[in-house]
Parts: C-alpha cells; structure tokens; sequence
C-alpha cells in the first residue's frame, strides 16, 4: 500500500531525526589510538588500586621531586610547556588522574577525597617517593593541598593554581555540581564546538586556544568510559569544611592565579592565604584559568623562582 503524504512526512521526519543524531554521535576512542595520537615521550602505565595510571617520569632520576596534578577535564598533557624547562633540574612525574586521560574510569566508581588521597599515597610509595613538591590546577589543587595535609612530613614544596575547594561556610557538605539529567547525553554526543566554547571560557585571551588544544581535549574526553567517570567524579563531589586540612599542611605554599580567571576567582587566593601557614600570592594580570597553557612561559617563571628559595634544583 502506498504511503500517504502525512505518512510520507513523518518517515522523513524520523529519518532525518535518526540521521541528525547519528551525526552528532561521539563513541569513544581506543586507548591505543589516543596513545598514538597525544601520547608522550616515555609514557608508562602501573596498576594501582585497580587502575591502570599512566604517567611519564622525566628529568635526573637523583633530583628533587616534582609531581603535578591537572585540572578537571584534561589530562597529564596540559604541562607539556612546563616540563622540559622543570625536567632539566627536577625529576617531574605527571599522571593522568583517576577518571580522566587514559588512566580511565575506575573500576569501583568511586571519585571521593578520600580515594584520591590513597590513590596517589600508593602512587608515591610505588614510585619511591618519599618527599616530593606538588603543583596542582584547579581540581588538581584541590587534591594537592589534601594530599599536603594528609602527609605533611612528604611534601617539600606546594604549588597551587587556581585550586578548587575553598567553598563559605554555608556550601559546606553541599554539592558544587548539581548535574542536569541531559548532561547524561555527554556519554553519546560530545560535540567538538562545545568543547571549544567551554575551553575558551578558560582563556583570558581566546587566541592563545589554539585547533590543537581543542582536539587534544576533545579526544581525551573520549577515552574509554572517561565521560561517564566526570559523571559520577561530579556526582560524589561535596564541599568540606577546608580550614582543617589547610592549616595542617607545612609545606612553603605558592597561590598562582590569572587575574581574569572566570572559572575560580583570583579573589579567592586571599581565603588561601587567611589560613595556611606560610604561603606568597602571585596574581598574573591578563591570564585566564588555565595558565599553563595560555602564555606558559609566564607563570613557569614564577614556579621556578618559588622552586628556587623553597625546593632548591640539582645543580651540575
């Protein structure tokens, strides 16, 4: 029986339905592929609490020791600026933390503080880290002032920029991230503009976001059951009490921030600032959340002057 033209438009309707969502469909992509695509030198992987964490270990194997922890989203490729400069006169480890880059999801789901903190307590007892520096960005921050407050005796030196976890009083045991239902629509379409529209919110100046960096973003969201880890990584996150674990940390602390940071407010350093013991503040005018991707060269000078007073390099 032929079809009747209502019958006719609303076949094509649905055809056209199906095919535009096939079109913004996003599987993920194998490991071995984004290996090969954003892979860095060296890169190696070990197994611990059931993840399988890759990481790169560069720089003299006898020099102090640098361990760096990115942000919400990204991946152990966002120091790619900073660590050949650091590697000269550090041993630099950088990972891909749970739930993100090609470590992946974890096989328990389980994203709290709490896990983090031994997580990379292991990690650092694998590796033969006994005391090492720390730089952490933004989510990366937060997990590193933790870890300085849940071992104070190993870590030398803290670098925080633009760290996340400084919530007022009354956010405290509340959720930061209330995720929306349709958000569950990121683990079938990803689209490559929204990316790039979020990526440039983190920018000061959007012309330092490069295609490049948006592909490689846009990629490692993409490893294996890593959208469905930030889920439930957003799902499990609550603000604590962080006057605590601040003032427990000893270790000579530096607050880095972009002055025009939209994500995490340069305001915020003097909440920091208030409580830990011994911290220095520098605000870098005209840059944006992510500073070690936007004009690198600028807040690496101020690590590497922190380094130089706090954790002194090796020197040949």
């Amino acid at each position: 029986m032929p079809l009747t033209l209502r019958e006719y438009a609303l076949l094509l309707s649905a055809l056209l339905l199906a095919a535009g969502l096939y079109g913004l469909w996003t599987p993920d992509l194998p490991t071995a592929e984004l290996q090969q695509r954003h892979g860095v030198p060296g890169q190696q992987v070990i197994a611990i609490d059931g993840l399988r964490i890759h990481y790169q270990d560069s720089g003299p194997p006898d020099a102090p020791v640098l361990l760096l922890l990115h942000g919400f989203g990204s991946s152990l490729q966002t120091w790619e600026a900073w660590v050949p400069q650091l590697s000269r006169q550090y041993r630099v480890i950088r990972l891909d933390l749970p739930g993100f880059g090609l470590t992946g999801a974890s096989p328990t789901r389980n994203y709290t503080d709490a896990v983090d903190i031994a997580t990379l307590t292991h990690f650092a007892d694998r590796l033969g880290l006994t005391r090492f520096g720390v730089i952490g960005h933004s989510l990366g921050g937060k997990i590193a002032w933790s870890l300085a407050a849940a071992v104070p005796e190993r870590i030398t030196a803290l670098v925080l920029m633009a760290p996340d976890g400084f919530a007022p009083p009354d956010q405290w045991d509340s959720k930061p991230y209330e995720v929306p239902a349709f958000m569950g629509l990121m683990k079938y379409s990803l689209p490559k503009p929204l990316i790039a529209h979020f990526l440039g919110a983190a920018f000061s100046d959007p012309q330092w976001l490069t295609p490049a960096m948006v592909t490689r973003y846009h990629d490692m969201l993409r490893a294996p059951g890593v959208r469905q880890a930030i889920l439930d990584r957003a799902d499990q996150t609550l603000y604590a009490n962080p006057l605590v674990p601040l003032q427990q940390i000893r270790a000579p602390t530096l607050l880095l921030w972009g002055e025009n940071d939209r994500m995490i407010p340069s305001s915020n350093a003097d909440l920091y600032a208030q409580v830990l013991p011994q911290s220095r503040t520098v605000i870098l005018p005209q840059l944006g959340h992510v500073l070690q991707e936007e004009q690198p060269e600028l807040g690496l000078a101020q690590v590497r002057a922190f380094l130089n007073t706090h954790l002194p390099p090796l020197q040949r």
